[in-house]
C-alpha cells in the first residue's frame, strides 16, 4: 500500500529533520544532547581499545616501538576515518538532513525499482546488507561497552568478577526501558554526564603524558608505517583491534537527522577529539612503565587507587550512554526501512514536535534487548566479544565508501577522476581494517555476519514480497475509465457520508471498492481512492503533501506525499483536503481497507521458505489502521485470500 515515488526533486536540500539551531546557545544546547547520543559509543572506546592491543590473545610486547606504533594508528584512524572521511565528506551525503545507509540508497536510486539498471541494483543490494550489518553492530554495541565499564570492579577487586554479568544485565533493561522517552530527553540527560566523562578521560591521561612525553612521537605517521611492516601477518590481527577505537561511526552518521551536521561537528573538534588523545597517550604511558596489572587493563591503571570506585562508576555511566548511538541509529534505519518498502509497517513513535527525525520504535527496541541479553550471557567478558564487534564495523565502513562514489557522481556533479580518487583513499582506509576482522570470524565475528544475513534476508524478501504481491493483485483488475462510465448506467444506490478507499494503483478500481460493491450494492455519495506515496526524501512540506483530482458522480482521487522520516497520518491529510476543493465531515466518514490472507501455494517466482517468511511478516506486520493513524471506529475491513 505505500510505493515509493519516481519524483527526483530537492532530494539533497535541507530540511528541519533535526532540531532548528538559530544561536549560539541553541547550538551549545544541541552539541550537549549530541553528546550523550552520538559520541558515547566512539568515546567509550578507550575502555578496551588499547586493552586489545597489547593483550595475550593477539597483542604485542610493551615495547617502545610497538606502543608508538599502536598510538600512531589510533590517532590516524581518529584523524582520517572520523575527522575526514566522515565529518568532512560522508555527512555531506544527507538526504534533507537525514543520513545512515537507507538515507545514502535513497540518494542513489531516486527512481522506482524497476528502472534501477544492474549496476545501481549492486548497490541496492550493498546498502541493505550494510544496514543489515549496522542492526547487528547495534546487537553488539551495548553489550561490549557496558561489560568494559563493569569489568573495572575487577580491577578493585577479584570479588567482583562473579557479579560483573547480572550487573551488565540490569544496565541493559534499564537502558532499553529509557528509550521510550526519546533522544531529545534522553540526550538532555546523558550530555552532562559525557561532559564529565570527557573531562575525566582527559585528566586521567593528562598527568602520565606529562610525564611520559616520548609518547607524543606517535602522532607522526612513520611510528604506524613501520609497526605494520614490523609485526607482518601478526600486525593484521593488532589492526583489527585499533579498529575498536573507531567503533560507533556509522552510527554517527544515522544520528545525524537527529541532530544535525553542525553540532555534531562542533562537539567533535571542541572536546570529543582532544579528550580522547589525551587519554590515549597517557594509557601508551602507562604501558610503557612495564607494571602487569597496568598492562591487564591501561584505562583503569589511569586512575588513583583512591579515586578508582568513582571512575568505574563514571564509566559505568558512559558505557551506557554509549550505546544509545546504535540504538537511536536503528530505530532511524528501521524507520526509514519500513517506508522505502524494505520492511513491514512498525510502530513509530515520534518523540519530539521539533525535530521530525527523533523516533522509538518499539519492536526493534525490545528485538535489540533480547539480542543483548543473550550475548552479555554467551561471551560474558568484553574480551570475547571485541572479535566479534569489528568486523560489522570495517564491513558498514567499506559499503559506505562504495556509495560515495556514485553520491559524488549523481548528487554533487564530482567527475570520474575526483570521485574515483575520493573513494580510493577511503577503500585504502577501509579494506585493511576489513582484511584484518575477517581472520577473527571463528573468533566471534560470525556473530555480525549471521544477524547481518538475516536482516538482509527480511528486508529482501519483504521488498520482493510485496512486488510479487503487487503483481498477483493486479490480474483482474477493473480500469478505473471503465468502472466510471459503468456508474452512469446503473446509478447504484447513494448513502450519505464519505467513503475512503486506501488503494496502490490509481488507474485501476481498488479491490476492496469492488468488493463492498459487489455485495452491499451501494455507494457513499463520496468516495474517495486514497493513495499514499512515500517519496525519497525525508520531510515533505503541509502544502506539498495532498493532491486532489475530481473523477466525476462524486469520485475523488487523492495522492498524499509523506517523506521516508515520517508516519502517514490519513485523517490529517484529509483534512487538508479541504483547502484543495474537496469538503469532508470526518465524522461522516468511513475507511474502507482490504486484509489479505496469503496462501504459499502459488505459482509466483519465489522459493517456498521465502515465501512462508513473507507470510509470517505479513501476518505480524502493524494493522494498516493504526499505521495510517485511522479511528478503529471508522474503519471497514474486507478480506480476501491471495496466492502467492
Amino acid at each position: 500500500m505505500i510505493e515509493r515515488s519516481l519524483n527526483d526533486s530537492g532530494i539533497h536540500e535541507t530540511a528541519n529533520a533535526a532540531p532548528p539551531i538559530a544561536s549560539r546557545r541553541d547550538l551549545l544546547a544541541v552539541s550537549l544532547a549530541a553528546l550523550g547520543v552520538v559520541f558515547g559509543d566512539i568515546g567509550t572506546s578507550p575502555l578496551y581499545t588499547v586493552k586489545e592491543c597489547f593483550g595475550p590473545v593477539h597483542g604485542v610486547p610493551p615495547t617502545l616501538a610497538n606502543v608508538l606504533g599502536v598510538l600512531s594508528l589510533v590517532f590516524w584512524t581518529l584523524m582520517l576515518v572520523v575527522a575526514v572521511k566522515y565529518l568532512g565528506f560522508v555527512m555531506r551525503a544527507d538526504n534533507r538532513g537525514e543520513g545512515g545507509m537507507m538515507a545514502l540508497l535513497a540518494l542513489i536510486t531516486p527512481t522506482a525499482p524497476a528502472t534501477v539498471g544492474r549496476r545501481k541494483a549492486l548497490l541496492v543490494v550493498l546498502a541493505l546488507f550494510g544496514t543489515a550489518l549496522l542492526f547487528g553492530e547495534g546487537m553488539i554495541t551495548p553489550v561490549i561497552t557496558v561489560l568494559g565499564a563493569v569489568e573495572g570492579l575487577e580491577v578493585a577487586t577479584p570479588v567482583f568478577g562473579r557479579f560483573v554479568v547480572p550487573i551488565t544485565l540490569l544496565i541493559l533493561a534499564g537502558l532499553f526501558a529509557v528509550q521510550k522517552h526519546g533522544t531529545a530527553r534522553v540526550g538532555t540527560v546523558f550530555g552532562p554526564v559525557m561532559v564529565v566523562w570527557f573531562v575525566m578521560i582527559a585528566a586521567l591521561g593528562l598527568p602520565f603524558l606529562l610525564r611520559e612525553p616520548r609518547v607524543l612521537e606517535a602522532i607522526a605517521p612513520w611510528h604506524a608505517v613501520r609497526f605494520l611492516i614490523a609485526h607482518g601477518g601478526h600486525g593484521l590481527f593488532v589492526l583489527g583491534a585499533v579498529v575498536l577505537c573507531i567503533t560507533g561511526i556509522e552510527a554517527l552518521y544515522a544520528d545525524m537527522g537527529h541532530f544535525g551536521r553542525k553540532p555534531i561537528r562542533f562537539s567533535w573538534f571542541v572536546l570529543v577529539f582532544p579528550c580522547l588523545l589525551i587519554n590515549y597517550f597517557g594509557q601508551g604511558a602507562v604501558v610503557l612503565s612495564g607494571d602487569p596489572k597496568a598492562l591487564a587493563n591501561p584505562f583503569f591503571a589511569l586512575a588513583p587507587t583512591a579515586l578508582l570506585y568513582p571512575v568505574v562508576a563514571v564509566a559505568t555511566a558512559a558505557a551506557v550512554i554509549a550505546s544509545q548511538a546504535l540504538i537511536s541509529g536503528s530505530f532511524s534505519l528501521a524507520q526509514q526501512a519500513m517506508q522505502l518498502g524494505y520492511s513491514p509497517r512498525l510502530h513509530i513513535v515520534h518523540t519530539s514536535s521539533l525535530a521530525r527525525g527523533q523516533v522509538f520504535v518499539p519492536e526493534i527496541n525490545t528485538l535489540l534487548f533480547v539480542a543483548c541479553c543473550v550475548l552479555t550471557l554467551g561471551f560474558r567478558s568484553s574480551s570475547n566479544l571485541a572479535a566479534a564487534y569489528g568486523l560489522a564495523v570495517t564491513g558498514a565502513m567499506t559499503i559506505t565508501s562504495v556509495l560515495m562514489y556514485t553520491v559524488a557522481r549523481e548528487r554533487w556533479g564530482w567527475g570520474r577522476i575526483a570521485a574515483g580518487m575520493m573513494v580510493s583513499l577511503f577503500l585504502a582506509l577501509d579494506l585493511p581494517f576489513f582484511g584484518a576482522n575477517l581472520v577473527k570470524v571463528a573468533h566471534g565475528g560470525w556473530v555480525p555476519l549471521v544477524v547481518g544475513a538475516a536482516v538482509f534476508t527480511i528486508l529482501t524478501t519483504w521488498k520482493r514480497g510485496r512486488i510479487l504481491l503487487a503483481d498477483e493483485m493486479r490480474r483482474g483488475l477493473l480500469p478505473l475509465d471503465k468502472f466510471m462510465p459503468s456508474l452512469g448506467l446503473e446509478r447504484p444506490q447513494r448513502v450519505k457520508g464519505t467513503a475512503v478507499f486506501m488503494t496502490s494503483n490509481l488507474d485501476v478500481v481498488p479491490p476492496v471498492l469492488l468488493h463492498h460493491f459487489k455485495h452491499n450494492k451501494v455507494l457513499h455519495e463520496q468516495v474517495i481512492l486514497f493513495y499514499v506515496v512515500t517519496e525519497n526524501v525525508p520531510v515533505v512540506p503541509p502544502e506539498e503533501q495532498v493532491r486532489v483530482h475530481e473523477l466525476g458522480d462524486g469520485f475523488y482521487s487523492v495522492v498524499a506525499r509523506c517523506g521516508f522520516t515520517e508516519t502517514p497520518n490519513v485523517p490529517r491529510m484529509i483534512k487538508q483536503c479541504r483547502t484543495r476543493g474537496l469538503n469532508v465531515k470526518l465524522a461522516d466518514t468511513s475507511y474502507y481497507l482490504g486484509r489479505e490472507t496469503l496462501l504459499t501455494s502459488g505459482s509466483t517466482p519465489m522459493v517456498g521458505w521465502r515465501k512462508s517468511l513473507f507470510s509470517f511478516l505479513s501476518r505480524n506486520a502493524r494493522p494498516a489502521t493504526s499505521f495510517f493513524g485511522l479511528p478503529p471506529n471508522r474503519v471497514v475491513e474486507l478480506g480476501m485470500q491471495v496466492q502467492l
